[in-house]
């Protein structure tokens, strides 16, 4: 039943896959699963290195224990705008969440750009937040501390005088800039070490390669995501380069 709940036989295989070293998409093929729902069910439950099945399967029965507590009999999922299926978007905000986790972004903290990145308005208060995902004001707190300070989130009042914690359009160039930012904080460290080590060292010399190279990571990032900017910011029916500032060609065109 690949479009059923993950029973607790297969938990048991995706358990044994992760021990044998197995790409969550071989798991997935031996279970006729998409990936996207080993995936999905491996970072929820602890990360490849933590996961077990049967913590897994309770924690899973837990967790749709208490959705049934909090909703009354024969409630639905929130209507959608534009047509959307509830639960089809209720399912892609996890997968993007956990995608993101997989990059490095803690739990909480990609749920809640999960939950910013799919709203039309890229807007919502921190009871909203709450609400939708089922936590403590507390968590949604930190959370947001910590996007505000990588610079992807940020904050406004609306007439209500309602704090807001808002995504903008820019968000990957955000999150790009920083990262060339990160790596070229590692570049500088690098260097440092080649002067402690000695630039004549074999230890030093390996420093000096790293640094060279994470040096031309972090520009190339950092010029590719000016270059590509005006990309985010393109509305249905327009090209890159319409949305660009002054009409800028888009990467990659000629003018």
């Amino acid at each position: 039943m690949p479009g059923g709940r993950l029973t607790q036989q297969e938990r048991q295989q995706i358990a044994l896959g992760l021990a044998d070293g197995l790409a969550y998409a071989e798991i997935a093929r031996r279970l006729d699963r998409p990936t996207s729902t080993v995936t999905r069910e491996v970072m929820r439950n602890g990360g490849p290195a933590a996961y077990r099945a049967d913590l897994a399967h309770r924690a899973t029965e837990h967790r749709a224990q208490r959705r049934r507590q909090a909703a009354p009999r024969g409630e639905r999922a929130p209507a959608q705008a534009h047509g959307r299926d509830a639960e089809a978007v209720r399912a892609y905000e996890e997968t993007f969440a956990t995608v993101m986790m997989q990059s490095g972004m803690p739990k909480m903290m990609a749920r809640v750009m999960a939950a910013l990145s799919l709203t039309d308005t890229g807007r919502l208060t921190a009871s909203e937040l709450v609400r939708r995902l089922d936590v403590s004001p507390a968590s949604v707190s930190k959370a947001i501390a910590f996007l505000e300070g990588q610079g992807m989130v940020r904050r406004e009042r609306d007439e209500r005088r309602r704090e807001r914690y808002v995504i903008d359009d820019d968000i990957m160039y955000q999150s790009m800039m920083a990262s060339a930012r990160a790596i070229a904080q590692i570049v500088q460290t690098a260097r440092q070490g080649v002067g402690v080590l000695g630039a004549d060292t074999p230890a030093g010399a390996r420093f000096e390669n790293i640094a060279r190279f994470l040096d031309f990571v972090s520009e190339s990032t950092a010029r590719a995501a000016e270059q590509a900017r005006a990309i985010l910011h393109t509305k249905p029916g327009q090209t890159p380069s319409e949305a660009a500032p002054g009409g800028a060609a888009e990467p990659g065109s000629e003018r």
